[in-house]
């Protein structure tokens, strides 16, 4: 990388990418020793390490304690999924956006319900269920909960006019959480609100955040009308 010396970890990170992107370093290979690269680099060692560690994390290299870095044979690259704003979705497909709160209540899950959301018995919970729609016709039906000891300000928004999808993505931070993606069959409520025939195939996403502390922030299930497709960035 000439002779100039790195001073970020991600100028390391870029190098050692190129050198693994053009076979420099092969798959199989093992890096040179992070000290040596601190050298060749002229940078921190911590500097190399950090930059090999996010590497690893992407899946292209593996780190062994004692054992040194190196290149996967065969990397698994990881997806990484972002939490839409459904308002967002629909103005994207140049369509136009409504949105319309089908019910508010607080009440105590179902048992299936309570396991996800990690509270305890006798815990309520605040039941959302509302419908997206593109110009006017039926988009998505979100079924949701939230924990209102984790978001007690929840308790004062006006989910009549700003829906609970677009409020916590904007207003309530997650470290993690998880995703299910899979097809049911609309039940006659569900055909119902979506405009279909009951027992339709629905593209279903449930998906679950929590905080860092791993507390339930909310579980949703979303079911998209017949025939949509969900595109993800690799």
């Amino acid at each position: 990388m000439g002779d100039a010396a790195i001073n970020s970890w991600l100028d390391v990170q870029t190098e050692v990418l190129r050198r693994l992107h053009n076979r420099v370093w092969k798959p199989g290979e093992l890096l040179p020793a992070e000290t040596d690269l601190a050298i060749e680099f002229g940078c921190a060692r911590s500097t190399v390490n950090r930059a090999l560690q996010a590497i690893a994390e992407e899946g292209l290299l593996e780190r062994k304690r004692r054992g040194g870095t190196r290149v996967v044979v065969h990397p698994q690259r990881k997806a990484t999924f972002t939490i839409p704003v459904i308002r967002l979705q629909i103005e994207q497909l140049q369509r136009d956006y409504g949105y319309r709160l089908i019910s508010r209540r607080v009440q105590r899950p179902p048992l299936k319900l309570r396991e996800c959301m990690k509270v305890p018995a006798g815990q309520n919970l605040l039941h959302i269920k509302a419908l997206h729609t593109a110009d006017q016709m039926p988009f998505v039906l979100e079924d949701r909960w939230i924990n209102t000891q984790v978001v007690p300000e929840i308790a004062t928004v006006d989910l009549k006019s700003n829906s609970a999808n677009e409020w916590l993505v904007e207003n309530v931070p997650f470290s993690g959480g998880d995703y299910s993606l899979s097809a049911s069959m609309a039940s006659d409520t569900e055909a119902a609100a979506l405009s279909c025939e009951p027992g339709a195939s629905l593209f279903t996403v449930e998906r679950r955040t929590h905080t860092e502390y791993l507390s339930v922030i909310t579980a949703v299930r979303l079911l998209y009308i017949p025939g949509y497709k969900m595109r993800i960035d690799l």
